[in-house]
C-alpha cells in the first residue's frame, strides 16, 4: 500500500512539473491567434487604402481616413466633454442611447417570452395571435414613431416604445418556436412528476427553449440598436442619434463617419454580449 502510494504520488508529482514546465505560448496558440486576427486587419487595411485613393481627390463627395482623422479630431481625442445642453461629447450621447435600448429591450425581453411561451404552448392563442404578430412586425420602426408621440406626448417613452415594438417580434417568434420543439418525452416526466405549471416553466419550458430564445434576444439587440438610432434623429435631445442628425444638419461629414464606427461597434458589443450570456445559459448550445 504505500509503494502503491508512493508511485503515485511520483506519477502525481510528475505530471504537475510537466504541467509547470509546459509553455504558456505556444505556436500553434500564436498561429491560431493570427488566424483570426490578420485577415480582418488585411481587409480593413485594404478598405481605407482604396478609400483614401478614391476620396482623396478635388470634388469627391466624402472626405478621405485621413481628413475624417484631421475634421474630426477634437472629438476623438475628448468624447468626456460636457458644455451643457446638448453639446456633449460621444460617450454621454452613446451612454444616454444606451440607457434607452437598455430600457426598451428589457420590457420587450420579459413581454416577448411570455408572449412567446403562451403562442408555443397553446394552439388556440397560435391561432388567434399569429397573424396579428405577423401583420405587426412589418410596419417599419418609425412608422410607429408619430402614435407614440400622440399617446406619450414625450420624446423619451416614446423612443423607449419604439425600441420596445421592434425588439419583440423575433423573441416572440423564437420562444414560441422553442415552445413548440420541446421533447415530448420532457413532457410526459413532467406529467410523472407533477409539476405544477410555474414549475415546468422554470425546469422544462425555459431551459430546453433557452437556444431558441437567445437567437430571438440577439436579433432582439440589434434591431433596438437600430431602432434607437433612427429614432433619435426625430425627437431630438442627447443621444447618438441625435449627434448624427445635428453633425449632418451642420455639414460636419467627418463627424457622421466618426459616428458611424461607434454605432457598428457599439451594435457588434451588444451581440456578442447577448451570445456570451446564451453560451453561459445554454452551456454552449446557443449559437455564438
Amino acid at each position: 500500500m504505500a509503494l502503491g502510494t508512493s508511485i503515485g504520488g511520483l506519477i502525481a508529482a510528475r505530471g504537475k512539473g510537466e504541467a509547470a514546465r509546459r509553455p504558456l505560448v505556444t505556436l500553434a496558440g500564436l498561429k491560431g491567434l493570427a488566424a483570426r486576427i490578420v485577415p480582418p486587419l488585411v481587409v480593413v487595411a485594404l478598405f481605407l487604402l482604396v478609400w483614401q485613393v478614391l476620396c482623396d481627390r478635388p470634388g469627391a463627395g466624402l472626405p478621405a481616413p485621413s481628413r475624417v482623422m484631421s475634421e474630426a479630431w477634437p472629438i476623438i481625442s475628448d468624447p468626456f466633454f460636457d458644455n451643457g445642453g446638448t453639446d456633449k461629447g460621444l460617450f454621454w450621447h452613446i451612454i444616454a442611447s444606451l440607457q434607452r435600448v437598455a430600457l426598451g429591450f428589457a420590457l420587450a425581453v420579459v413581454a416577448g417570452v411570455l408572449l412567446g411561451t403562451l403562442v408555443g404552448q397553446s394552439e388556440w392563442a397560435m391561432r388567434g395571435l399569429d397573424p396579428i404578430f405577423q401583420v405587426l412586425r412589418t410596419i417599419p420602426p418609425l412608422a410607429w414613431l408619430p402614435l407614440s408621440l400622440a399617446a406619450f406626448r414625450d420624446g423619451q417613452p416614446s423612443a423607449i416604445f419604439v425600441i420596445f415594438i421592434t425588439s419583440i417580434w423575433p423573441i416572440i417568434i423564437n420562444t414560441a418556436v422553442g415552445i413548440r420543439n420541446i421533447p415530448q418525452d420532457y413532457r410526459n416526466v413532467a406529467a410523472v412528476l407533477r409539476l405544477n405549471a410555474f414549475e415546468f416553466f422554470g425546469k422544462v419550458m425555459l431551459p430546453s427553449a433557452a437556444p431558441y430564445i437567445f437567437t430571438g434576444l440577439r436579433i432582439g439587440v440589434g434591431l433596438s440598436w437600430l431602432a434607437i438610432v433612427a429614432a433619435e434623429m426625430l425627437i431630438g435631445g442627447v443621444g447618438i442619434g441625435f449627434f448624427i442628425w445635428d453633425a449632418w444638419n451642420s455639414s460636419h461629414i467627418s463627424e457622421i463617419i466618426v459616428a458611424l464606427v461607434y454605432v457598428g461597434v457599439i451594435g457588434f458589443v451588444l451581440d456578442r454580449v447577448v451570445a456570451g450570456i446564451g453560451q453561459l445559459v445554454t452551456r454552449g448550445t446557443a449559437t455564438a
